[in-house]
């Protein structure tokens, strides 16, 4: 009778196992430990100034980090996102051809039938690129909201997601939103928001509202989207994100587990 043995890891010699860490929630960024496993999130103005709290859902901020998972969906949307334009035409689309160089015997040469062979130049390309080919890749929704909501954890554990109660512009006003980022910079802690460098942050709003887009459009370093539309490439592809009125994000990302 056959039997299996089991396989124990063994670490390299001389050095211990080494246990991964959660990143601990950031209290410059609002989080702090509440009761639970979860930390509850402070609620910012566009003032700057603090206007409440409130408890983070575990349904939503407190799924397990998934790495194969998040690597799977990201890869395949930026695949369903790819132009493909490189082209090559294969002998049956190259010009000339249409008559046999030479006779088939008696010249020395090579036999040949058309000069439109891949093997002579200017003739077809075998096996090139071509423009019908699909790179799309078939994305089920449960992966895709599961990879959302694993990215969302992660960045509220390492204290990268920013509230804020209410976006408030009459108009669109680069200057105000400008003092917005700078106040809010010096307040959260998060000082990376003032500065220029590429996708700072993505600012997720709760509703689609013109003047709050024409006023952060002038950022080359900040992105706006609903954020019912949100996904894992959007918030992976930025430092912070930050999230308006709070409770109606949470509702809208609590329908779409729902209807997964």
């Amino acid at each position: 009778m056959a039997t299996t043995k089991k396989i124990v890891a063994k670490s390299p010699a001389g050095k211990k196992p080494v246990a991964l860490r959660a990143a601990r929630p950031s209290p410059t960024t609002g989080f702090s430990p509440a009761g639970s496993s979860l930390p509850e999130a402070i609620i910012y103005s566009m003032d700057g100034k603090k206007v409440g709290s409130i408890a983070l859902p575990p349904s939503i901020f407190g799924v397990q980090w998934r790495s194969d998972l998040v690597h799977q969906v990201t890869t395949a949307m930026q695949a369903n996102l790819r132009q493909n334009r490189a082209h090559t035409k294969d002998r049956s689309e190259v010009s000339g051809g249409g008559k046999k160089p030479w006779k088939q015997k008696g010249t020395g040469q090579a036999r040949h039938g058309s000069s439109r062979s891949p093997i002579w130049r200017h003739g077809g390309i075998t096996f090139g690129p071509r423009n019908s080919r699909d790179y799309g890749e078939k994305i089920n929704k449960k992966m895709r909201i599961g990879a959302l909501l694993s990215v969302l954890s992660r960045k509220a554990k390492d204290g990268e997601i920013i509230l804020v109660d209410e976006f408030k512009f009459g108009t669109p006003k680069t200057s105000i939103a400008k003092t917005f980022i700078e106040k809010l910079a010096k307040v959260a802690g998060t000082a990376e928001l003032a500065t220029k460098k590429k996708n700072t942050a993505l600012i997720a709003l709760a509703s689609h509202n013109a003047n709050t887009i024409k006023s952060f459009s002038n950022f080359g370093n900040m992105t706006t989207e609903e954020m019912r539309g949100i996904n894992p490439v959007a918030v992976l592809s930025h430092k912070y994100l930050i999230i308006e009125n709070p409770e109606v994000a949470f509702k809208l990302i609590t329908a779409r587990i729902k209807n997964k």
